[in-house]
């Protein structure tokens, strides 16, 4: 059994185990993409729904792509929409990233939104492919709330001012940090290098770890990643599909036009 098809999230077995994890972006909204990234060997890849041009139909179409891998999909989420959630766990992601969470009732209601009663309000339904159309319907969904990982993001000022409380919330399994918006919300456009940007994201690390909590952020180069995942981060995204490409793309051309200039 793989990661997506199995009764168990080998992502979050690991993170219980303490053990660093690779993931990755997918921002392209693309099948062909999610499979290239999936078959490479990242743990886990987190398809963008909140910035990103898919819909559901083409989130379904990158599950198919890595199903059969061992990679654990994850989905950013435009926003804590219990519909939209539910819709996405249906269609078979296996973890959730809520973007924007400032509050502890906030984050009460991403966990909540995620799992089935007694602990959630996720309404149930035989016929998804998540259920495997109500082929196995019983074997997936009496295992979904242990199996699905719940992830919520930490970008402003009135989040850091509630994180104690929001760390309190039991089912929250891991503290996405975004260190874009906090940094812009904090006043310092799109510049999370600002030292009260570094300050206050040490602050999120520190509280985040002594809370038993996994930390995730960003990075943009290995170098950066290997000296986060050495501080305690757990998952990073080491890459993404779109941004990637485009970099590969401007540094080979940019090596093409050093080579043989124009005139």
């Amino acid at each position: 059994m793989t990661s997506q098809n199995s009764t168990e999230n080998s992502l979050k077995q690991k993170l219980k185990a303490g053990k660093q994890t690779s993931g990755a972006w997918l921002h392209a909204a693309n099948a062909i993409t999610a499979e290239i990234m999936a078959r490479a060997g990242f743990d886990w890849l987190l398809i963008d729904m909140e910035h990103g041009p898919g819909d559901l139909m083409s989130l379904v179409a990158q599950l198919q792509g890595m199903n059969g891998t061992g990679a654990v999909p994850l989905v950013r989420v435009p926003s804590n929409d219990a519909v939209f959630i539910k819709r996405v766990l249906d269609a078979g992601a296996i973890g959730i990233l809520v973007p924007n969470v400032q509050t502890k009732a906030e984050a009460e209601a991403a966990y909540q939104a995620c799992k089935y009663a007694p602990d959630g309000i996720r309404g149930i339904a035989s016929g998804t492919r998540a259920a495997y159309f109500g082929q196995d319907e019983n074997r997936w969904l009496t295992t979904a709330n242990a199996r699905t990982l719940v992830m919520i993001q930490i970008e402003s000022p009135l989040a850091v001012a509630n994180l104690d409380s929001i760390l309190e919330v039991a089912g929250i399994d891991v503290i996405f940090i975004g260190p874009r918006d906090l940094s812009t919300s904090m006043g310092y456009f799109n510049d999370p290098s600002q030292p009260e940007v570094q300050a206050t994201i040490a602050t999120i690390e520190q509280k985040t770890l002594r809370a038993g909590k996994a930390l995730a952020t960003v990075t943009g180069s290995w170098e950066q990643a290997e000296q986060k995942y050495r501080s305690g981060y757990q998952m990073l995204t080491l890459m993404s599909d779109a941004v990637s490409l485009a970099q590969l793309a401007n540094l080979t051309l940019q090596k093409f036009k050093t080579a043989f200039p124009s005139e």
